[in-house]
C-alpha cells in the first residue's frame, strides 16, 4: 500500500553524478519499465535479453539521432541497488548530452526522481532497513574519515544489527510473558524473570552508552568549535597559523591586529576542529572597531565546544594566577559552564628554562609552547583530541549520529528504565506488557520496522535527486 501512494509502480530517472561539465556522468534508471525503456534507445542489442551484471558499449539513439556512445551497466530484479529492474548509463559529463538523455528517458515513459527515492525504493523492498538508508546520506556528505568509519559501520548493518539483537530477545520474552498471561489462573511464569532483568541492565547500558556517544558523533559530522581567546598580543593569530601551517590570519606586533573572527577547519586524527582566531579581549578600548570585535571574542565563547585560553607567558605582568582567576570569570556565565578550557602559555622561547620551570612547576594542566617556533603544538593537537574524546580510547564504530535515532533511543531508555521498575516491583506479566511494547515500538521506529510515509518523504527528502 505505500509502495503505490509513492508512485513505486513508475519507473524512475535522474543523474547519479554531480551537476556540471565533466569527464563522465551516470545517469540512473529503475522501475518496472526500465529494460523496456533501455531497448527503445539502445539498438545495437536488446539489453532486456542480457546477462544481470553486465556491461554494454554503444550508441544511444532517440528518434533517429545518436545522443552519445554510452556504456549501459544492467542490473535486474532484485540483484540491485533498488531491488527493481536498474539500469545505469555512463556517459560523456556534458550537461547538454545529460539533458538530452534524461529527456529521451522521459519521452519514453520514465519520470524524474524525487530526492532520495532510488534508496527509499531500497528501503521499501527490504534491501536495507531505514538506519542503513540514512547512513547513504551520511556516507556521502562525510568530509573526514572518523565520519566515513561511522557512516560505512552503519550502511553495513552493523548497527542495525545491535537494535535488532535487542529487539528480538524483547520479542521472546514478551512472547512467554503473554503465553502467561493465557495460564493466568495456573499462576505458572513461562520468562525467567532474572535473565529478563539481565537482558534489561544490558540494554540500559548499551542504550546509554549510545546516546552518550552523541555528543562524539555529533562533532564529527559537524566539527568541533574551538575558539582561541586570550588579551591582546598573546599570539592567537601566530597560534591559528602554525596549527594550519599557513599565514591565514594577519600577525603584528601591534596590540588589536584582529578585530573580527577568522575561522578555519583543521582535521586531527579523523576528526575536523573549527578553529576560530577571535580578537583580544581587554577591559577598556578606545577604537570602536576593536570592541566589537571583543563582543563577538565573548559571543565565541559561549557557542565553542573548546576554548584555548591564550596567555603571553614573558609578560611580566601576566601572573599564573592572574590568568587563571581571568579563565574562572569566563567560566562564570551558565551558558560557559560545562565547557573545556585549555588554559596555554605562549612565548616560551622567549623565557629562559629555569623561568619557565619555576612559572608553571605547580600548574602542569597549563600546556607551555611557542606557536612562532611550532614548539610543542603536538601536544595541544593531542589535548584537543583528548578532549573530545574524553573516555573514550578511540573512534568507536558504534557512534550515534543522527538526531532522530537520539530521540528514539532515549523513548526505549525510558521504556526500559520502566520495565526494570516494574521488575523490582515484582509485577505481574500483564502489567509488565505495554511497557515492553512501547520499547519495541521505538526500536521499531529507529529501523523502520514501524514506520509512516509521511516519516519517509521527511527522511529521503533530504537526499540527493540521483541517490
Amino acid at each position: 500500500m505505500l509502495g503505490k501512494l509513492i508512485g513505486w509502480d513508475d519507473t524512475i530517472a535522474a543523474p547519479a553524478t554531480a551537476p556540471g561539465p565533466g569527464a563522465l556522468a551516470l545517469l540512473r534508471l529503475s522501475g518496472p519499465h526500465a529494460l523496456q525503456i533501455i531497448d527503445q534507445l539502445f539498438p545495437s542489442k536488446r539489453i532486456s535479453t542480457q546477462p544481470n551484471h553486465t556491461l554494454h558499449v554503444g550508441n544511444l539513439v532517440h528518434q533517429g539521432e545518436t545522443l552519445d556512445e554510452v556504456v549501459v551497466s544492467l542490473y535486474k530484479a532484485p540483484r540491485s541497488y533498488t531491488g527493481e529492474d536498474t539500469i545505469e548509463i555512463s556517459c560523456h559529463g556534458s550537461p547538454y548530452i545529460q539533458e538530452r538523455i534524461l529527456d529521451a528517458l522521459i519521452h519514453n515513459g520514465a519520470r524524474i526522481a524525487r530526492p532520495g527515492e532510488f534508496t527509499q525504493r531500497a528501503f521499501l523492498k527490504g534491501k536495507m532497513d531505514l538506519v542503513q538508508a540514512e547512513a547513504v546520506a551520511d556516507l556521502i556528505a562525510s568530509n573526514n574519515q572518523s565520519a566515513q568509519r561511522s557512516a560505512l559501520y552503519q550502511m553495513r548493518g552493523g548497527f542495525s544489527a545491535e537494535l535488532r539483537q535487542l529487539r528480538e530477545q524483547l520479542i521472546s520474552f514478551s512472547a512467554l510473558i503473554e503465553l502467561e498471561l493465557d495460564f493466568s489462573q495456573e499462576d505458572v511464569q513461562f520468562a525467567d524473570r532474572w535473565k529478563f532483568y539481565e537482558l534489561i541492565e544490558s540494554a540500559l547500558n548499551t542504550t546509554g552508552a549510545l546516546i552518550e556517544s552523541f555528543r562524539l558523533g555529533n562533532v564529527i559530522r559537524h566539527g568541533v568549535q574551538v575558539a582561541i581567546i586570550g588579551r591582546p598580543n598573546s599570539g592567537k593569530s601566530t597560534l591559528l597559523n602554525a596549527l594550519l601551517n599557513e599565514e591565514r590570519a594577519i600577525v603584528s606586533e601591534i596590540a588589536g591586529t584582529t578585530r573580527d573572527t577568522v575561522e578555519e577547519v583543521l582535521n586531527i586524527d579523523g576528526i575536523p576542529f573549527r578553529l576560530i582566531d577571535t580578537a583580544g579581549i581587554r577591559d577598556h578600548s578606545s577604537d570602536h572597531i576593536e570592541n566589537i570585535g571583543i563582543r563577538r571574542s565573548l559571543d565565541k565563547i559561549q557557542a565553542a565546544d573548546i576554548i584555548i585560553h591564550l596567555f603571553d607567558a614573558a609578560d611580566p605582568e601576566e601572573s599564573v594566577t592572574q590568568v587563571l582567576t581571568r579563565q574562572a570569570a569566563w567560566q562564570a556565565p551558565a551558558s560557559v559552564s560545562g565547557k573545556t578550557i585549555l588554559p596555554v602559555a605562549n612565548k616560551i622561547d622567549q623565557l629562559p628554562l629555569v623561568h619557565i620551570e619555576q612559572k608553571f612547576s605547580a600548574h602542569p594542566e597549563i600546556l607551555q609552547l611557542s606557536a612562532k617556533n611550532h614548539l610543542r603544538l603536538d601536544q595541544l593537537k593531542q589535548k584537543l583530541v583528548r578532549s573530545v574524546l574524553a573516555n573514550r580510547t578511540h573512534v568507536g564504530e558504534s557512534l550515534l549520529t543522527n538526531e532522530r535515532h537520539l530521540q528514539a533511543l532515549k523513548k526505549v531508555q525510558q521504556s526500559l528504565d520502566s520495565i526494570r521498575q516494574g521488575l523490582d516491583q515484582q509485577l505481574s506479566g500483564d502489567l509488565l506488557s505495554p511497557d515492553i511494547r512501547q520499547c519495541l515500538h521505538w526500536l521499531g521506529e529507529i529501523t523502520g520496522e514501524i514506520t509512516t510515509e509521511d516519516q519517509l518523504d521527511y527522511i529521503f527528502s533530504k537526499f540527493c535527486i540521483g541517490k
